[in-house]
């Protein structure tokens, strides 16, 4: 295995590596992908220093879980860090937010995984009234003491959730929308987190896939890829894919972002790169529906930092680009 750097995912006082890996995909919501196939991509990102995986329990309805559960058990010289996310398996109320059903979600989970105790639990973009309630995180601090999860986080849809999650003090870690082509969280958000020893989790780090440089208007998506049925929010937060910018803009300013990168790199890998190199940031979490895939986004751990003039033309694009879509939205 090679090893990658690590950083401490906040208040769980763990190390894990700056290039994760996000599993939504291996949960067949992003296309079919074969169990196989899904087993050679979390080895091959182990392999290439991926120390931590993220999940969640409706990723393919705990498939994406029990893969990574199947994979570890024969692979117990792997040292990974997985952090899963509980709470969208029901109606979206905050009257659902409770401690037994908190016990169920994890008691399931921790089936899936084949663990006693989740490494990290994180509230997967519950109501906007939950992160203000204290019966709510009071239920977390339970599930701590009763060692079903040794730490909890949350992820969030806006920057105003995340502030409002930093500010509890068993928060460990957030993990929030952070790309190229999402810039809002880096006025108010990271500098908070680092105060407050909070880790930060990037996903939709390539804004599902268009920061690749690979897609044109004419791309076409498969009918149960989320890229297809939820292009305008219609089965949930719109954020979750294209970060919430039309594709038709999206693709155009994709070409903008692709001549940045040096010659020795590719789009994917200078937008990863543009992520580890924010400050306050803990790890990135593409995800990967191949081997080749898992290893190309691990190797932007060993890219030389951005030069100055490639950040400020990032900032440029966003400001010109992209901000009028979204920055108000989120």
């Amino acid at each position: 295995m090679r090893r990658m750097e690590q950083r401490v995912l906040g208040r769980t006082g763990r190390n894990v590596s700056v290039v994760g890996l996000g599993t939504w995909q291996l949960g067949a919501d992003w296309g079919d992908v074969a169990d196989e196939n899904a087993i050679t991509v979390l080895d091959a990102a182990v392999e290439s220093g991926v120390t931590f995986f993220d999940t969640a329990d409706v990723y393919g309805d705990g498939r994406s879980e029990q893969l990574i559960g199947r994979y570890l058990s024969e692979r117990p010289d792997a040292d990974v860090f997985v952090a899963t996310k509980m709470g969208r398996r029901v109606d979206q109320l905050p009257e659902n937010y409770v401690l037994d059903n908190f016990r169920a979600w994890n008691d399931r989970s921790r089936k899936n995984l084949g663990v006693d105790t989740l490494d990290l639990v994180q509230l997967h973009c519950p109501p906007t009234a939950v992160y203000s309630s204290d019966e709510v995180f009071d239920a977390l601090d339970t599930l701590v003491a009763e060692q079903r999860i040794a730490a909890y986080g949350v992820s969030v849809e806006t920057c105003e959730e995340a502030l409002t999650a930093i500010a509890r003090p068993g928060t460990a870690s957030v993990q929030i929308i952070l790309n190229p082509f999402r810039l809002k969280p880096l006025e108010e958000v990271l500098p908070a987190a680092a105060e407050a020893g909070v880790g930060i989790i990037a996903r939709v780090p390539l804004a599902s896939g268009l920061l690749s440089g690979k897609y044109t208007k004419d791309t076409v998506f498969a009918a149960d890829d989320h890229r297809t049925y939820n292009r305008h929010g219609e089965a949930f937060d719109q954020g979750e894919t294209f970060s919430g910018v039309d594709f038709a803009t999206g693709v155009e300013a994709a070409a903008e972002f692709a001549a940045l990168a040096g010659p020795d790199s590719t789009p994917a890998r200078t937008a990863l790169r543009w992520i580890i190199q924010q400050p306050g940031v803990t790890s990135v979490i593409p995800g990967a529906r191949s081997a080749g895939q898992a290893r190309a986004n691990a190797a932007a751990a060993d890219e030389p930092p951005l030069p100055g003039g490639t950040l400020e033309a990032v900032r440029e694009l966003y400001d010109r680009r992209i901000r009028a879509q979204v920055h108000g939205r989120w």
